[in-house]
């Protein structure tokens, strides 16, 4: 039941409820919830692309939180979804959920996605029960900035040969069309020759020339980051190759990259894949611990967002 559970947009001063019971979110994990540090900032930037829900008990103080974004028209993203401890038999989570589904349809979406740490069963289970179902399953590799790197192979920023190798890829019908989107820092939206042309122009688009197309990869964001891992991160919305010489050479090249804006670290996102994670291996490249999943809601469904 909700009882008493009502759900508004955040206010500046639920920061210390929600960074009280967040506060240990995935500390079994060794991890800082970021939430705190970003709280009042996502407060500040609600307006009509994203809104900031907090979940209120009979007293209004928050018990919950969630963020949706509108990445495109029609494409949302859900994220940041936290319940304190002391009401999760309560469905506030389901609640924030439905919220969160009616006001991206309200703004033209037809999908949510999010996304979960392969690790977090709770996260998981929530989202299979309130609507989601499995769409994409990825990895995120490092490249290390190296301004001096040097691709054995030829380079080139050709986004219409980008985009042929996209359409008929592999990586494309593993990630269901997606890739880290140009708005958002964590969220995955379809990727479309527009992204590849101003990638292109930002001299951020890279195509490995192996006697064709062999690969590709595209700078899709930078921004600085504090807390943990404070430092400049730039962001690649996602790599694709067809052999080993190619993984090699688009690597140097997003290190190169990477290098020569003096960022401190990189997220280059591949699919999860034995292959592909195997060849970022054998190119000793640093590989994150596990992959993450990406979970989509149909809001075209309209028990989702009014259940009987």
């Amino acid at each position: 039941m909700t009882d008493g559970v009502r759900i508004r947009e955040a206010r500046l001063d639920d920061a210390a409820a929600v960074a009280d019971f967040t506060s240990d979110t995935w500390s079994d994990h060794g991890r800082e919830d970021y939430l705190p540090r970003v709280f009042e900032e996502w407060v500040r930037a609600n307006d009509e692309r994203r809104r900031t829900f907090v979940a209120c008990d009979g007293s209004d103080a928050a018990v919950g939180l969630s963020q949706v974004v509108m990445l495109t028209d029609d494409e949302a993203w859900g994220q940041g979804l936290r319940v304190a401890p002391r009401v999760r038999d309560r469905n506030v989570g389901s609640k924030l959920s439905r919220a969160g589904f009616e006001w991206a349809r309200e703004r033209g979406a037809t999908v949510v996605r999010g996304m979960v740490f392969s690790w977090n069963v709770m996260g998981l289970g929530h989202a299979r029960a309130n609507g989601f179902d499995p769409a994409a399953e990825f990895r995120f590799v490092h490249p290390e900035p190296d301004a001096g790197a040097a691709p054995d192979l030829p380079v080139h920023d050709d986004p219409a040969a980008a985009w042929r190798y996209w359409t008929d890829s592999d990586a494309r019908s593993r990630l269901r069309g997606l890739a880290m989107s140009p708005v958002e820092s964590w969220a995955l939206s379809e990727l479309t020759r527009g992204t590849l042309r101003e990638a292109a122009s930002a001299d951020g688009l890279f195509v490995v020339d192996d006697g064709g197309t062999g690969g590709i990869a595209f700078r899709a964001r930078e921004y600085e980051t504090d807390g943990e891992s404070a430092g400049r991160v730039a962001i690649y919305g996602v790599g694709e190759w067809d052999d080993r010489a190619a993984c090699r050479s688009l690597l140097d090249a997003v290190a190169r990259d990477a290098g020569a804006r003096g960022v401190d670290t990189t997220r280059l996102l591949v699919p999860e894949t034995p292959r592909h994670v195997s060849d970022v291996a054998e190119a000793r490249t640093e590989i994150a611990d596990g992959p993450d999943f990406v979970m989509a809601a149909d809001l075209t469904d309209e028990s989702l967002v009014n259940p009987e």
